[in-house]
């Protein structure tokens, strides 16, 4: 288990080793009329590292997710990502994937996965040629010409994931990606993403209400309060990416941490 975790699992955002500065906020706010979501955010996330997002519905989770992304501007604060700090430039920078896959019905799950590449005016025949692959790479070989209805929801997701891979931008934005399977589903997805994020190098922002999963997937966890969302907590994870799942779950490091995070989000 990682060395921090053996003190408190307390540590600033900037203490993980990254290659450069991946996403960095700075006092970020955002109100919608006399509701404050967001309030004095402040995190740096180092290139190709992962951190994940916790706390109480309504707490601004998301909306501070599309304000990375660029789908929205803060009122307050600064907000950069890989030097983007205009609204249109961060979104050229990062590929979202949704807590629900969007997978369209009357296409296969190859061509799915293609859309974001003909999006940017690569030709069919050409995305599908470039994509194909990954799909014996995440477990879905034999599937490419499947449509989603046959797909069950954790190999759904696992098309929705590739679809935002092959957009090929450094930052991906995960909002609540495994949120709507059952759990069974949800923890094998879990660990399975776990080893994809490992074979990929990205920056990875991960918003979840789930602690476990933020624990499992993240390399730092972040927590918000209640509405208006401030950061209460960061807490230092990082746990291995190639011990299985349960094992790293029941660990009291895990567990103990876990609890940390539960008692700040109250």
């Amino acid at each position: 288990m990682p060395a921090e975790l053996s003190r408190n699992g307390d540590g600033p955002p900037d203490a993980i080793p990254g290659d450069g500065v991946g996403i960095h906020l700075r006092g970020v706010g955002k109100r919608f009329g006399e509701i404050v979501a967001l309030r004095g955010i402040d995190f740096e996330i180092p290139r190709h590292s992962r951190i994940g997002i916790v706390g109480p519905s309504g707490g601004g989770k998301s909306t501070l997710l599309h304000i990375v992304a660029g789908l929205m501007e803060p009122d307050t604060g600064e907000v950069n990502v890989e030097g983007a700090t205009a609204a249109k430039d961060r979104l050229a920078r990062c590929a979202l994937m949704p807590q629900r896959d969007l997978l369209l019905p009357w296409r296969t799950a190859l061509d799915n996965a293609t859309i974001a590449l003909e999006n940017r005016g690569v030709s069919r025949s050409e995305a599908r040629n470039r994509t194909r692959p990954l799909f014996t790479r995440f477990g879905l070989a034999m599937f490419e010409e499947v449509r989603p209805a046959q797909l069950s929801g954790g190999m759904r997701q696992r098309v929705s994931f590739l679809r935002t891979l092959v957009a090929d931008k450094d930052v991906l934005l995960l909002d609540e990606p495994f949120g709507s399977l059952d759990s069974i589903t949800r923890a094998q997805m879990q660990e399975w993403l776990l080893r994809a994020l490992g074979d990929v190098p990205r920056t990875v922002l991960l918003v979840t209400h789930d602690v476990e999963e933020a624990l499992l997937l993240s390399k730092v966890v972040v927590v918000l309060s209640a509405r208006p969302g401030r950061v209460v907590r960061v807490l230092t994870a990082g746990f291995p990416t190639d011990a299985p799942r349960r094992e790293i779950v029941t660990s009291p490091e895990f567990v103990a941490l876990k609890e940390k995070a539960l008692e700040a989000i109250g």
